[in-house]
């Protein structure tokens, strides 16, 4: 729960630390800009506080771990959804007002986080969860996407080292194997997701789990 408040909140201040002219630079999730990243973030945010806000009854059938599904083929940008928040993010045109409405949905969503019981029941996507499972499974989605969010941006700071570390943890439990001890967790995180290719001497040191690479989430 900690982790998850911690994660969240660093994302949340790089995108204000962002000047307007970095929002037009490209990140490191494919074919999405740096505004389409923070304009994805305001949908995960309205999706924390409406998972947070519907309670369910019956029996658990996800955690942190099972919550991702997980493929290889990495996504081109062109499906209903991520065309949607290309066309939502240019239509703010002004970086500040969707600056705005992360601060405002996104601190609303901390602030949720931090009030809900961890053992309580949630349901989205057709899954039953804790909430403390839940917003575990968002420590992966806000790690992930700050270092999207800075993968040209290098002035602006990228995620909590314990958040790196926890993502790390989760890909590996999602891969059934653990990543070379002698990439660093940022290398491990962006070639693991496909989000850049390994080099040769990463290809040598994964060994049998280059082939199985990458994982793909959603």
């Amino acid at each position: 729960m900690n982790l998850f408040s911690r994660t969240w909140a660093a994302l949340r201040a790089a995108v204000a630390s962002l000047p307007d002219t970095d929002f037009e630079k490209p990140s490191g999730c494919r074919g999405w800009l740096v505004r389409d990243v923070v304009c994805h973030l305001v949908i995960d945010a309205q999706d924390v506080l409406i998972t947070l806000a519907t309670p369910a009854s019956s029996a658990l059938t996800h955690n942190a771990i099972t919550y991702w599904a997980v493929s290889s083929e990495p996504p081109t940008g062109d499906d209903p959804l991520s065309a949607l928040i290309v066309r939502l993010a240019a239509a703010y045109e002004d970086p500040a007002l969707l600056k705005f409405h992360l601060d405002d949905v996104g601190s609303a969503a901390g602030r949720a986080a931090d009030l809900v019981d961890p053992g309580e029941r949630v349901s989205t996507q057709e899954m039953v969860l804790t909430a403390g499972d839940y917003l575990s499974a968002y420590v992966l989605e806000w790690t992930l996407h700050h270092l999207d969010l800075v993968a040209h941006v290098p002035s602006v700071a990228g995620p909590p080292a314990d958040g790196l570390a926890r993502t790390r943890s989760m890909l590996e439990q999602i891969a059934g194997a653990e990543f070379p001890s002698s990439m660093p967790d940022e290398d491990v995180l962006r070639v693991a997701t496909g989000r850049r290719a390994p080099t040769e001497a990463e290809t040598a040191s994964l060994g049998d789990l280059a082939g199985r690479l990458p994982l793909v989430l959603g």
